[in-house]
């Protein structure tokens, strides 16, 4: 094959008074080839040559994923005060546990990925993502959703404060918000700092703006209803040194 190209591109180049420019873009790319051929051979000549495969696995196939039997597991979830005893997949994450088997769709499923906190729910009164939560590993935990926040026709303080303050636009991601909300509260109150902490020798931390912007970077809203959710978080704080759950 080399040669192929080095003798079309020696004949071409034989006439060079009346080289079109056509052919002169044919005789460089011809030129290349052969450099890269060349190149190409020394380097597979280096080559090792591929192991033979066994004959007695030649034939054989892996089983896909789905063929997998799946492994269930019987768990009890305490959720909003309530004991559900379930059979589970050990792979289905509390997120797919509320809102298929237990029907509480207030938990929104956004990312599914652990980075928009539409899913946050409280475990043992600690925020935390539902979709990154294994749902078997929760047995015996207080798990508390949107739906449990409030009681009967009385609103939690911190979803009142949200219809006060206009804290959402679609409100998609408002029941993530406001369990991550009343979590931070609970967190600031129990003394725990942040990243703007400027104190770090204080029991209790006194959230500015800047504390609450910071503790709740972990909960996006697509509509910015930004100022409007601290506002309403800023009103709780102030009322109370720790919204509990």
């Amino acid at each position: 094959m080399n040669d192929e190209f080095t003798n079309e591109a020696e004949e071409l180049l034989q006439d060079r008074v009346t080289m079109t420019r056509r052919q002169a873009i044919k005789v460089t790319a011809l030129t290349g080839a052969a450099i890269a051929a060349a190149q190409f051979g020394v380097l597979a000549a280096g080559l090792p040559k591929p192991l033979p495969i066994p004959a007695n696995t030649a034939n054989a196939s892996m089983p896909a994923p789905a063929d997998i039997a799946p492994q269930l597991m019987a768990v009890e979830l305490q959720i909003n005060g309530k004991a559900h005893s379930l059979t589970l997949d050990t792979r289905t994450t509390l997120l797919d546990t509320l809102r298929e088997s237990l029907g509480l769709t207030g938990t929104k499923k956004g990312c599914d990925h652990g980075q928009c906190g539409a899913c946050t729910v409280l475990i043992d009164g600690r925020r935390a993502n539902a979709c990154l939560a294994l749902a078997v590993m929760l047995d015996g935990t207080e798990i508390t959703t949107i739906e449990g926040l409030s009681k009967g026709d009385q609103l939690h303080p911190m979803q009142q404060a949200f219809l006060t303050h206009d804290g959402f636009q679609c409100g998609y991601c408002t029941p993530g918000q406001i369990c991550s909300s009343v979590g931070m509260l609970n967190e600031a109150a129990a003394g725990m700092h942040s990243h703007v902490t400027s104190d770090l020798s204080l029991t209790q931390v006194t959230l500015t703006d800047d504390e609450i912007r910071e503790r709740m970077s972990g909960n996006l809203c697509r509509c910015s209803a930004y100022p409007n959710i601290v506002n309403a978080i800023r009103e709780v704080s102030k009322a109370t040194s720790g919204v509990q759950s």
